[in-house]
């Protein structure tokens, strides 16, 4: 979760709401990705998105049922679908987002019965410190 709250830190610097996510295979990163929506040009280059693709091409396969994703919040219901389709094994999250996550509010997406594969999903993870970086973040906004 640290490589996961450096890259959201990273994504905040650069003006991007901070959220970091890693993907990791046996110990190893395969993958790190800060947000980077408005530096793309792409509503969905969320770091989740951004950290799944280049593990993918990293494997040279879609399927990622041996990989784990690490991300600082809630995945989104974009993001929870890439989850479900890259088949990530384990979820490990930081910070809730009762507005726009997936996971545990919202559609739970992983709880619908359309749901095709439902990663093990372990919540709270560094989230005091993913939190006070989205405060910090919306606070110096307002």
């Amino acid at each position: 979760m640290r490589t996961a709250l450096a890259a959201a830190r990273d994504a905040a610097a650069a003006g991007e709401v901070p959220v970091g996510a890693v993907v990791m295979r046996d110990g190893e990163a395969l993958a790190v990705a800060g947000n980077a929506p408005r530096r793309l040009s792409d509503p969905t280059a969320h770091a989740e998105m951004l950290a799944i693709r280049a593990a993918a091409s990293v494997l040279g396969r879609e399927r990622l049922e041996d990989c784990d994703l690490w991300v600082t919040l809630e995945p989104c219901a974009m993001c929870a679908g890439a989850i479900a389709h890259a088949r990530i094994r384990r979820l490990y999250y930081g910070a809730p987002d009762a507005k726009g996550g997936a996971v545990e509010h919202g559609p739970r997406l992983f709880g619908q019965p359309t749901c095709h594969h439902r990663p093990d999903v372990y919540a709270g993870i560094g989230e005091r410190e993913a939190g006070e970086l989205l405060r910090e973040f919306f606070a110096a906004r307002r």
